[in-house]
């Protein structure tokens, strides 16, 4: 990973979320990514609480941005890793991380958020 990327990725990453701009969002991420949330369980209806591919993921945060009109993310720190980033921000409930891995391409393959304060 070239140094600088994580945190411009990062500050891109919540800037498209928090213009609620779903097709800047999934511009970050490979068409057959793979998404793994609890919130998937509740909001989604799927008891493996993973979504795979970019249609499915688009029709889960779509969803999720119609249930909460007013979601905002606040960046709080970036964490480079092997092929990976790290997400650390303050989310509509609570502190949330989403850990990313990056196929060659330099597009998402599999994402997994983590949130301190989820509730089922």
């Amino acid at each position: 990973m070239e140094p600088g990327f994580a945190e411009r990725f990062g500050k891109e990453w919540v800037a498209a979320w928090n213009a609620h701009d779903l097709d800047r969002v999934l511009s970050h991420y490979e068409d057959d990514f793979e998404m793994s949330s609890p919130i998937i369980r509740s909001l989604m209806g799927e008891a493996s609480g993973k979504l795979k591919g970019k249609p499915a993921v688009r029709a889960y945060w779509a969803k999720a941005l119609k249930t909460i009109p007013s979601l905002r993310f606040e960046l709080l720190t970036v964490l480079a890793g092997v092929n990976s980033v790290t997400l650390y921000y303050k989310g509509h409930s609570g502190l949330a991380a989403e850990v990313l891995q990056f196929s060659p391409s330099g597009k998402v393959s599999r994402a997994f958020a983590h949130y301190a304060e989820w509730q089922a």
